[in-house]
């Protein structure tokens, strides 16, 4: 393949991972072309940074002498992300955009976009390994585990990921942030970008004000005491502490209160006091249906699963069912597991793709029952 005639396009989204990402693709002969993606309506609040970003990833395109392509996929965002974000707010659920934004957004219509570019490959800035296998393109963890995004990409189609290239996989954070400052890119010592994808650094519960009605309800212990009003379900996520103003009414004044479960037939949120009580630790889950990265399993096998971004992996049994779910047993409990989110698992470093935690099953729930 002639690969200085063949144009590979890359998401500049501003930052230094993108930029390098386009950088090494560069040194590598590649004929590199950057694509800045506005996924979400600019506002004056003081939150937005699209505008910003824009003029850093011009400033990197100028630095690497390279085209750059400026679209908005805003529309397509709030159609296909936020809406659903909205939906499971409402109900109660705490989803993750990002791993949506990843999958109908980035490797979804921006892809189709690359293609209609004249594009063979889309790459991007996230940390993760794209490994050819036996029967395609396998997902891996990032060589710096502390960067490592595949936990965002597990919803992404298998046939997407082949047609995309993630260079920096293999490298460490510091080193990918030398590579930069040593090719002159303005934003080597950028600050990373934190914060779901669309709200960014703004406050969490403002935000959702905007969109999302307040209904009041009580704050009770397990036993049933009111010990305050919340102002609607899905401005708490389980395992919450802060924000719940409850300190100090009851019982032992040196235990905290913890967001435990929430009542969505009664509009309830149930408290309990200490980091590690019962209520808030499970030792299974169930899924949706499940998106397998590689060949489904149907038997019950061994692995390793994550149930938020950044947490170790944690070993488990992961039960296949008939309809394309699953239930999935912790050998230790797990802390705060929060229906909405995903359940993610691997076999040592291979991602084997992923689904919705529904439902989970509390260690005081499962001892009750016994």
């Amino acid at each position: 393949m002639n690969k200085s005639a063949t144009p590979i396009i890359v998401g500049l989204s501003g930052g230094v991972d993108s930029a390098v990402a386009a950088l090494l693709l560069k040194e590598q002969g590649w004929g590199v072309q950057g694509l800045f993606m506005s996924n979400w309506e600019e506002d004056d609040d003081g939150y937005c940074t699209s505008a910003q970003d824009f003029q850093d990833a011009r400033a990197i395109a100028r630095e690497l002498a390279i085209p750059l392509h400026r679209v908005s996929f805003a529309a397509e965002y709030k159609a296909r992300v936020f809406e659903y974000f909205l939906t499971e707010q409402r109900a109660g659920r705490t989803p993750n955009p990002d791993v949506l934004c990843n999958r109908e957004i980035k490797f979804g219509v921006a892809l189709r976009y690359v293609r209609r570019l004249g594009a063979s490959h889309f790459a991007t800035g996230h940390y993760a390994r794209l490994i050819r296998g036996p029967n395609g393109v396998e997902l891996y963890k990032a060589v710096d585990g502390g960067k490592d995004q595949s936990y965002f990409l597990h919803a992404v189609a298998v046939e997407h990921l082949s047609q995309t290239l993630m260079p920096l996989g293999e490298l460490e954070k510091c080193a990918v942030r030398e590579r930069a400052r040593r090719a002159g890119l303005p934003v080597y010592d950028k600050p990373d970008s934190t914060g779901i994808c669309f709200i960014g650094e703004r406050p969490f519960r403002e935000f959702l004000g905007q969109f999302l009605e307040q209904r009041p309800g009580p704050i009770e212990t397990p036993e049933g005491e009111v010990l305050g009003t919340h102002q609607g379900l899905a401005f708490y996520t389980l395992g919450q502490r802060e924000g719940l103003h409850i300190g100090g009414r009851r019982g032992r004044l040196d235990q905290p209160w913890y967001l435990a479960a929430k009542d969505g037939a009664r509009n309830a949120l149930i408290v309990v006091q200490g980091h590690d009580h019962p209520l808030l630790r499970s030792s299974s889950l169930t899924t949706g249906a499940m998106h397998w990265l590689v060949d489904p399993r149907a038997a019950p096998f061994r692995c390793t699963v994550k149930v938020r971004y950044r947490q170790v992996d944690q070993a488990a049994t992961f039960e296949p069912k008939g309809d394309g779910t699953a239930r999935i047993l912790f050998d230790s409990p797990q802390r705060a597991v929060t229906p909405g989110q995903y359940a993610v698992a691997y076999e040592n470093n291979r991602c084997l793709g992923g689904a919705v935690i529904e439902s989970v099953h509390s260690t005081a729930e499962q001892q009750a029952a016994a």
